[in-house]
């Protein structure tokens, strides 16, 4: 009897671990893309417009990013990880639900094309994008953004199309310190000079 209940006692520990395993690996939720169309116009609309496209140079544009690096992007925002007063402000009220939802809903939007600026830059531009800067250690853009600027969800943003102007502005941030959220990119754009990351941000807002 004492054996029974002791088999008995070890089928249900059992039983109840699988159970409460199976509760911690259910999938997560789906985002729900009405809440972040919701989110989007009434607290991002402003400065990126409804669905996250051309709007000011000085804006990013987020439509078409991944979702998972707006999330973190906006996690870090959040936390000052990365500073910005404006974003800060923005996503203070912001729960992790509504960061998912309003960052799938951007992400379900088709990016539109861009367009470089400057003829005489653009050449130099593609060089470090697609080749980098070998004698000064400085690693091809591609090799993480891809190609086509299409990036890596989470880690590495979607650049194809971004503003030149935007784009200029946070390589120059990353290289001065006042972003410091990307400890790599801090460490490429110190060795790149000021007409390198013109160049190489012009040719960033004409990929495809």
């Amino acid at each position: 009897m004492k054996t029974a209940a002791n088999l008995l006692t070890l089928i249900s520990g059992l039983v109840f671990a699988l159970a409460a395993n199976a509760a911690e690996t259910k999938a997560p939720a789906k985002p729900d893309l009405a809440k972040g169309q919701a989110t989007a116009t009434q607290v991002c609309a402003a400065c990126h417009t409804a669905d996250g496209s051309r709007g000011s140079p000085a804006n990013p544009i987020i439509q078409g990013q991944h979702a998972e690096y707006l999330v973190k992007q906006l996690t870090e925002f959040k936390s000052g990880k990365r500073a910005n007063p404006i974003m800060a402000g923005m996503s203070a009220a912001l729960t992790e639900e509504d960061m998912k939802n309003v960052a799938a809903f951007y992400a379900s939007k088709q990016a539109k094309p861009g367009f470089s600026k400057d003829k005489d830059l653009v050449v130099l531009g593609e060089k470090i994008y697609r080749g980098g800067i070998a004698d000064r250690s400085i690693p091809a853009c591609a090799a993480c953004h891809s190609p086509n600027g299409a990036g890596l969800p989470a880690q590495y943003p979607r650049l194809a199309g971004q503003h030149s102007d935007y784009t200029e502005a946070q390589l120059l941030a990353l290289r001065a310190g006042t972003r410091g959220n990307s400890p790599m990119m801090k460490g490429i754009t110190a060795k790149m000079n000021d007409r390198e990351i013109k160049a190489v941000s012009d040719y960033i807002a004409g990929l495809r």
